[in-house]
This record gives C-alpha cells, structure tokens and sequence, in this order.
C-alpha cells in the first residue's frame, strides 16, 4: 500500500495500491525559469521529479495565477511516486529550462 493523499481536517491518511500512486499530471508552484523566459504556451520536454529517477516525457503547460508562477506537468505516461514538496525540474537535452515545488 503507498499513502496517496492526506486529509489534514479529518487527520487521515489515504492509501492505495501502486496503480492509485500513479498521476499523469500535477501543478507545479514557484517555479524557476532558467534559461528560457517564461513561455505563453505548452513547451515540450523532459522531468525529473526524483534525483535518481530517468527523465520523462513531458508538456509543460504555463497557468495564469495570481499568487506565483505555477505550471501544470502532463506526462506522456503515468509516473509513480509524484509527492507534494518535492522538486520537479525540465529539461531540452543536457539544457535546465526550469523547475518548481510539487504542490498537487
């Protein structure tokens, strides 16, 4: 079983098995835009959101927000262990486009 979720109101915690511990999106808040400006429409390229983990496929969809720049990620295919606080970084190649916090 792998924690897929806490309701702090209630003080649960919410399990699944592997397949619920898997996304195919999530937001990404005070991101970081390294060597590109920020763009105004969907950018191909890869994730990590782990150190270790290979990077994946990835659309990154810049959001209007009004309290930081937030990005939402759409993976090509479903990725395990996506976790809320955790860093997520893009890349084009060998070449750092951004990366933000993990926030759902």
């Amino acid at each position: 079983m792998y924690v897929i979720g806490i309701d702090a109101g209630r003080n649960q915690v919410i399990v699944g098995d592997r397949e619920n511990a898997t996304q195919t999106e999530c937001t990404i808040k005070r991101v970081n835009w390294v060597s590109i400006p920020r763009p105004n429409s969907p950018v191909r390229a890869e994730v990590q959101i782990r150190y270790r983990s290979k990077p994946q496929p990835v659309t990154v969809v810049p959001l209007n927000s009004s309290e930081d720049d937030q990005v939402k990620l759409i993976f090509d295919e479903p990725i395990f262990g996506i976790t809320p606080g955790q860093a997520a970084v893009w890349y084009d190649g060998e070449i750092v486009l951004g990366g933000g916090i993990i926030c759902g």
